[in-house]
């Protein structure tokens, strides 16, 4: 990564785009597709597109692994979404649902969720199970926020 500018995978069609770190705040898009590259609300990951949107981006990706079923979890969702929103162009925010892709979840061994993990060039490096508020969320970020 270099010190002016980023790579972002686009969350629609996983095209890689460089973006200088001083247009973070300009809603980047892709040069593919034209999606927006960073947005204010957590992006769903699927197996189509969970390694590579990890491996791709030189942001930090703050994933939360959730069920719709799951209380802590919904309660927790507008925290995330708002989380989101404030760290726009210094964490990427995802979300997978663990029922529609248990397979994603596995390898993690997530043994509770909510579950939020930190991935830095697809390595996880932070983890922290159970329901947070906003100011929790940014706190448990702001080592990778950048």
């Amino acid at each position: 990564m270099s010190a002016d500018a980023v790579v972002l995978p686009c969350p629609s069609c996983l095209v890689k785009n460089r973006v200088p770190r001083s247009r973070l705040k300009d809603v980047p898009v892709c040069s593919g597709c034209r999606t927006r590259l960073l947005s204010d609300h957590p992006i769903p990951l699927t197996d189509a597109n969970f390694a590579a949107y990890l491996a791709s981006s030189e942001l930090p990706v703050v994933v939360d692994f959730w069920a719709s079923w799951c209380g802590p979890c919904r309660m927790m969702a507008p925290h995330f979404e708002a989380a989101a929103l404030a760290l726009v162009g210094r964490v990427q925010f995802a979300k997978v649902d663990t029922e529609a892709f248990p397979q994603l979840a596995a390898p993690f061994s997530i043994r509770g969720i909510p579950t939020l993990i930190v991935f830095e060039n697809g390595v996880e490096v932070a983890r922290q199970s159970g329901a947070m508020a906003e100011p929790q969320i940014k706190a448990f970020l702001s080592p990778h926020a950048r």
